[in-house]
This record gives C-alpha cells, structure tokens and sequence, in this order.
C-alpha cells in the first residue's frame, strides 16, 4: 500500500540547549513518496559536507581533535605573520586543556562550546526518522527494495560513527568494569520531539557501556544490510567494509581483542591494497582520492592551510618526526621543514592549499588502519609472529629497500603502537589512542603532554613575546570534555564532566 509521509527536517534544535526548543523547529516540509526520497535526506542532512577550509578553526566539526595530543605544539618564531591564525583566540582553550575549551587567551571572550555536540545529535535525529519511516514507503521495485537496505545499512553506520566520536569525547575511557557506572551520552533513539514542561531534563546520560553496546549494535545491523544490498564504488558513501573496520575499531577499544581481529581479519580478506608510499611521485599526495587503501570518508580536510611551522600557527613535534627511520617514505612525505624556521610542518600527507576536499582529516578510513588492528590484537593475545606479520606487511608498502622486522614479546605492543601513531597521524586516532592505553588491563601506557602556547605583539612588527607552558598529566580529567554548557542550561540533570582550572607549568620570555 503507497503512503505519503510528511516529515518535518529538525533545524538547530536537538539537545542545544534552546530556551525555546519546540518554536526553532524548521518549518520546511519535505514530502516522502519514494526511497530516492529518503537517499535525499540522508545525503542533505546526515553525511557531512565538504566545505574549503581556510583556517583550521573554521573546519569541520571535531578540528581540535587536531590539536589536543602529542603529536603537536605551536611554534616560536621571532616574527610571526599576523592573521596566519588566530592563536590569540579560539586555539588556546583547546590546545593547553583549559576548564573553559572555549576561552580565549587574554579572558576577554568565551566562545560557545557546542558545535559538535549541536551537529552530530542533528544528523543523528536524522537518521532515527530515516529509520523509523523507511519501512512505510512503496518498494514495490526490487530496485527500491535493494537501496532501501543500503539506506538502513548507511543510516545504521552513521548514527554509530557519530555516537562513537561523541562518547569519546565526552565520556570516560570504556573499560568493562566500570563501562555500566560511568556517564556516557545521552542515547537519542527517537524520531520524535522529547517534550515534557513538567521536566527539568528532557534528556539523561546513558552509561558508556550502554552507548557502546548501541555503537556495536548499529554497526552489526549495518554490516548485516550492506551484506544484502549492492555496494556502491565510491568511498565518499558508506558501505560493508567500512561499518567492518569501524567495528574492529570498537572492539579495540573495548578491550575484546579476539573480535577486533575477526573482524579486520575478515574485511582484508575482501581488499587489502596498500599505496606504495615509495613510489609516490615528488609533490604526489597521500591521502587523496585515488588511494587504493582509501574505504571511507565524508567531511572536509581541516588540515589544508595549517600546520605550517610558522609563527603563529601550529607545527609536528620533534618527538613524533624522530620516530620516523631515514628510509621511511612518510618522512619527507608526511613532513617538512619550515622555511623561516626550525619547526616540522605538514607537507603532503594531504592536498594543501584552499580547495573543496575529497577527503577527510579526521572521518576517514582506510586499509592501513586494518593491518594495524591486526597487528594490536594479535599483540595483545600473545600471538608475536601475527603482529610482526602485519606489521612487516605494511612496513614493506612505506619504506625504501624494507627488510623485515621481527620483535620479541617484550618489544612487540611497544612497536604496534609506535607504528600506529606513524602511520595514522593527523587523522584523529591519537587523542583517542592516548586514553585507551592508559586503561589498557595488558599493558597500561600514560605520558606527561607539553604544550607550549606563544603569544606575539600583533601591535609591534608581530613581535615574539613570550611563550607559555603547559601541561597535561597522565589521568587528567581533561582527557573527557565538559558537557557544553548551553546543554546544561537546558538540561539542567544532565550532569557534567569534572575539569581542573589549568595554570602555566612554567614561562620562557624572551627580549
């Protein structure tokens, strides 16, 4: 039987904290007749867009996921250019871990916190209204049938990538013991408005473990339509083999070793291309479209005009660039040296310059990261000759004249994850990395974070004033982000993440 459904698209409204919250709904009706409908939908109002990023502050949601770890740091320069970057602004909160993320460097303004938190619930909502009307539209064609499956399959791995990004971002480290106890984020399930004047709250924090548990379910579920569905060829639309490595992730995360390696094991059995990083031509890219490896990506390539090792914007730490060997392609690829002073920048990892992105800096995956699953797994099941194999095989697609190395049982986990920050750097895995080691039962891992943050006399010829430093201790609440205090004052049960008022470890000033 043919139904129209008339659904009313959610406008900047889900759990922001609007005093208002039912008269923001937008009042744009879209007719649903048909699934090509509904494909409309989730391309308009769930994948995100790629947008030309001039300023790294101005890219896609999460783009301080970029500045958090220890893979970077700001530069001193004895002359920086002014307007390179607003290091006097919107960074400062972010980079040196303040109570106020969001607090710019002189106290003078508190920029709102809840971007990310907005966006993702959006899209998020979108795809429980997909979901809960799909089932209700004609397919009397096999065809509409067929991308009716892959619709689900698509709407199922979106709602758990966005759910994953957000409870690791405001939610503690999943570990099976306390994952039950500890807050997570709220769960939004619904395609409806939660409404009800009589409540302080209209939403409550799920447990991190009950989050998880639907992060897992949604991506099985995925995994199981896109089983049934054609697959499209194209990376920029999800598909079986992403909701694949996306679920072997998770699993690593959660400590269950055994279905992390099914599960990326499984998927190289259906491609595992490498780049042949050597090979790459001078000036050729990395990570762009055309990369065999490449399984996924929607978003924008926050990273295109930043990190150049210039005063007033951000560089490569010395520490990460010493990890890489003479022979190791991803060196000069990855990296290089800026001109005007004695800072790393990023070279051609990604395509620089202001352009519309194919590929994404931070919602991006591909086959390496698979190789590296194994390789972790079967570390941290004891299997020594699976992680060297895995690792060797992707070692032999990024070095020059590669010979195979085989480390021992005391080596190994150290190795895996020395070649996991190598390899997938700058594409948001750190952070992230940095906090499951340090609950990892097998083999715990926490480090003392410096950031220095430098501040330049944009008056006077951008002279170089003084640089600040600070840092981030191992099991530093700040490790979880403070609920976004428009959400608070909506949600007043909510409840919120504990975060220390951070002062300067120490000053070097200069004359």
């Amino acid at each position: 039987m043919k139904r129209n459904i008339y659904i009313y698209l959610i406008g900047l409204v889900l759990l922001t904290g609007c005093s208002k919250f039912l008269e923001d709904y937008s009042q744009d009706l879209v007719v649903v007749k048909k699934i090509s409908d509904l494909d409309e939908i989730l391309l308009g109002s769930v994948y995100l867009p790629s947008t030309e990023v001039k300023e790294l502050n101005y890219g896609d949601i999460g783009w301080w996921l970029h500045i958090l770890d220890d893979d970077v740091n700001t530069v001193i320069e004895p002359n920086a250019i002014k307007g390179r970057t607003e290091m006097d602004g919107s960074f400062y909160g972010y980079t040196t871990w303040q109570f106020e993320v969001g607090r710019s460097y002189d106290g003078g303004n508190l920029a709102g916190d809840k971007r990310l938190w907005e966006e993702l619930y959006q899209r998020i909502n979108a795809t429980n209204i997909i979901l809960n009307e799909i089932d209700g539209i004609d397919q009397a064609k096999e065809t509409d049938k067929l991308d009716a499956l892959r619709i689900k399959g698509e709407s199922h791995f979106l709602r758990a990538q966005f759910y994953f990004l957000l409870v690791n971002i405001y939610g503690s480290m999943y570990t099976a013991e306390t994952a039950e106890t500890t807050a997570g984020v709220p769960l939004k399930l619904t395609h409806f408005v939660e409404h009800d004047k009589l409540k302080t709250s209209q939403f409550t924090r799920s447990s991190v473990g009950q989050v998880y548990h639907q992060i897992v379910k949604d991506l099985e579920e995925s995994i199981t339509y896109f089983s049934e569905s054609p697959q499209r060829n194209i990376f920029y639309r999800a598909n079986k083999r992403a909701a694949m490595l996306l679920l072997s992730r998770v699993y690593l995360y959660m400590q269950e070793w055994e279905k992390a390696k099914l599960l990326a094991e499984d998927l190289l059995k259906l491609n595992k291309d490498l780049m042949d990083y050597p090979a790459i031509p001078a000036q050729g890219i990395a990570i762009a479209e055309g990369n065999p490896e490449i399984i996924f990506s929607h978003g924008s390539a926050n990273l295109q005009n930043a990190f150049t090792g210039r005063g007033g914007d951000f560089c490569i730490t010395r520490d990460l660039y010493n990890t890489y060997e003479a022979t190791d392609a991803r060196k000069s690829l990855y990296f290089t040296h800026a001109f005007s002073s004695d800072s790393i920048a990023l070279n051609t990892k990604y395509k620089t310059g202001l352009h519309r992105s194919t590929t994404s800096d931070l919602f991006l995956l591909r086959n390496a990261e698979a190789y590296l699953n194994m390789a972790e797994a079967c570390a941290m099941l004891g299997d020594v000759n699976g992680a060297n194999l895995w690792l060797n095989n992707l070692k032999r697609k990024r070095f020059v004249n590669y010979v195979d190395l085989n480390h021992d049982v005391s080596t190994i986990i150290e190795e895996v994850r020395r070649e996991r920050r190598r390899e997938l750097c700058l594409e948001g895995h750190r952070w992230f990395d940095l906090r499951r080691y340090a609950v990892n039962k097998i083999a715990p891992f926490s480090r003392t974070i410096e950031h220095v943050y430098v501040s330049y006399n944009w008056d006077d010829k951008n002279i170089l004033k003084q640089a600040e430093v600070y840092q981030l201790l191992p099991n530093d609440p700040a490790y979880t982000f403070a609920i976004p205090k428009a959400v608070l004052d909506f949600d007043l049960d909510m409840g919120d993440n504990p975060r220390n008022v951070r002062k300067l470890n120490r000053l070097i000033e200069f004359e």
